[in-house]
């Protein structure tokens, strides 16, 4: 009986931290979003298709030498209705490192 309980109790920890990671992707794309609509409000170009794509992650080290998961989002967006150009969010954990447009898409 103590090896089911062991198991059931392993089996709770290892779905608990999935859902942590999860919910971590979740809110990490949601503040990406938010970045990339004000992003293009004050650049006053169009922001397409509605939301942010993972572009990738990475591990490094913040400026206290802590471990830090830097996730890369890329958006579309269009300042004249027609061209389609690139931009780009990367946040290093829960704060936003970085956000750049392209130059004039062509």
């Amino acid at each position: 009986m103590s090896d089911d309980l062991l198991l059931f109790v392993l089996g709770a920890g290892i779905l608990s931290v999935a859902y942590k990671v999860w919910q971590s992707a979740l809110d990490a794309r949601e503040a990406a979003n938010r970045v990339a609509k004000e992003t293009c409000s004050r650049a006053v170009v169009q922001f397409l298709d509605g939301t942010v794509a993972f572009a990738g992650f990475r591990l490094s080290r913040d400026s206290r030498g802590k471990r830090r998961l830097k996730r890369t989002y890329t958006f579309d967006y269009t300042n004249d209705g027609f061209e389609r150009a690139q931009g780009f969010i990367v946040l290093a954990g829960g704060r936003l490192e970085a956000v750049g447009l392209a130059g004039n898409p062509s």
